[in-house]
């Protein structure tokens, strides 16, 4: 049996899909500048992803290769490293015959109607983030249309979760909030309905469909549960799981632009108000077509947020 190896198996996803792997395999290796082992018998390897060598070396002796790795939120550094990662990558899977599998997110959509969401929406990004997803989503898919690699791509909606910690929008403005009695901050209007992915599940279905042969060549979108909260109601099931008050405010493109002044974070957030401007409604139907439903109901995912995170 042939090595499954997570590239940036540090990051929320990569943890997630460790675990999620020993469904289908004994090895697995984790790969990222520090990894640790998640499974007692993961085998580690520290690599920088922006050294075609380093990259080389990591993926020999694999059967699939999951690129999870996430960069800073800095539109610089994803348009002068994303390329270079997704070249590297392309390169090893190619050497050493191994399929590829590119944990991706919905910023290269047209952002005219997000309602719903599917893998038919027009590649059209309307931001230079997006630009950049764009760019290295259709980097593999040339390589897999020319034969090179075997290739597919996985796409979440903005995720949620245990242990997703800073990397998870909603986890970092509303629950972390609320759990000091504090007052959550959404972003856009607070009355759009804005669908999230559950890690978890997400995980899971990435290690599915690794191991799915025939899913090669597509784009598939994560499970992800229907019918999403508001951004109100997401904050007042989160209270109501935290055992908080549900106080919050809405923070619109002046507010934010204006915060980026002093954020960076807030600064690069400003071109993806779009987003949370109008319903954000994440369509997986592809997915249970073919595999079954895997996502977990909104208010069980919030739930264990808050007793996994917050020990409520």
């Amino acid at each position: 049996m042939k090595t499954q190896t997570i590239l940036g198996s540090g990051g929320a996803v990569g943890r997630e899909l460790a675990p999620a792997l020993l469904e289908y395999t004994d090895r697995i290796r984790l790969v990222s500048r520090s990894p640790r082992k998640v499974n007692p018998d993961d085998e580690i390897l520290a690599a920088d992803l922006l050294d075609p060598a380093a990259v080389m070396s990591a993926v020999e002796g694999s059967a699939v290769v999951y690129l999870t790795a996430g960069l800073p939120y800095k539109r610089k550094v994803w348009e002068a490293q994303w390329p270079v990662i997704m070249r590297n990558v392309i390169a090893a899977c190619t050497t050493h015959r191994a399929r590829l599998v590119f944990f991706d997110n919905i910023y290269m959509y047209s952002g005219d109607r997000l309602d719903p969401i599917t893998e038919e929406l027009p590649i059209d990004p309307p931001s230079r983030k997006g630009a950049v997803r764009a760019h290295v989503a259709q980097m593999l898919l040339d390589a897999h249309s020319a034969g090179e690699i075997e290739a597919l791509i996985a796409r979440s909606a903005d995720f949620y979760g245990p242990r997703t910690g800073a990397v998870s929008v909603l986890n970092e403005t509303v629950f972390k909030p609320l759990s000091t009695a504090g007052t959550a901050n959404w972003l856009g209007g607070a009355d759009f309905k804005h669908s999230f992915t559950y890690v978890p599940d997400a995980a899971r279905a990435t290690a599915l469909l690794g191991n799915t042969p025939e899913a090669g060549g597509e784009v598939w979108h994560l499970p992800t549960a229907d019918n999403p909260p508001t951004g109100r109601e997401w904050v007042e099931a989160a209270a109501d799981a935290l055992g908080s008050e549900a106080r919050m405010r809405s923070a619109g493109r002046g507010i934010v632009r204006f915060m980026g002044l002093f954020s960076p974070i807030m600064r690069e957030l400003v071109e993806m108000m779009y987003q949370y401007e109008q319903d954000y409604v994440f369509s997986s139907a592809k997915f249970d077509e073919r595999f079954g439903t895997m996502a977990t109901p909104y208010i069980e995912g919030i739930e264990d947020v808050a007793r996994e995170d917050f020990g409520r």
